[in-house]
């Protein structure tokens, strides 16, 4: 959201963008300055196609009730950074991606996959 600020123009606009980028519709948001040149615009635009696959839909996520704030997410790595750091604990690195994966099934409530 902060490059898409950084375009500027009509406030109409940028909210538009902003609410199908909330959906993830890259697209769509693409669509929204097409005819529009600018070199904010064109850095905007670039950005969109090199983090594509990193913009989630906020949207489905929101309506599944996964958190997906920084804050929600810091604390799940450090609480699981403890967990793997447990006095007298041994753990071999091959095996956390197997623990994280069963954790993760855990949470899910889909122990047939893990």
């Amino acid at each position: 959201m902060e490059n898409l600020y950084k375009v500027g123009g009509s406030h109409q606009r940028l909210k538009r963008v902003e609410t199908v980028l909330w959906h993830g519709l890259i697209d769509e948001a693409k669509a929204s300055f097409d005819g529009w040149s600018a070199p904010q615009v064109n850095n905007f635009l670039a950005d969109l196609d090199q983090h594509r696959s990193r913009l989630p839909n906020y949207a489905a996520y929101q309506q599944l009730k996964i958190d997906i704030g920084s804050g929600a997410v810091s604390s799940t790595i450090k609480r699981i950074g403890r967990r793997l750091k447990i006095s007298g604990a041994q753990w071999k690195s091959e095996n956390v991606n197997q623990v994280l994966k069963q954790r993760c099934a855990y949470l899910n409530l889909d122990l047939n996959t893990a």
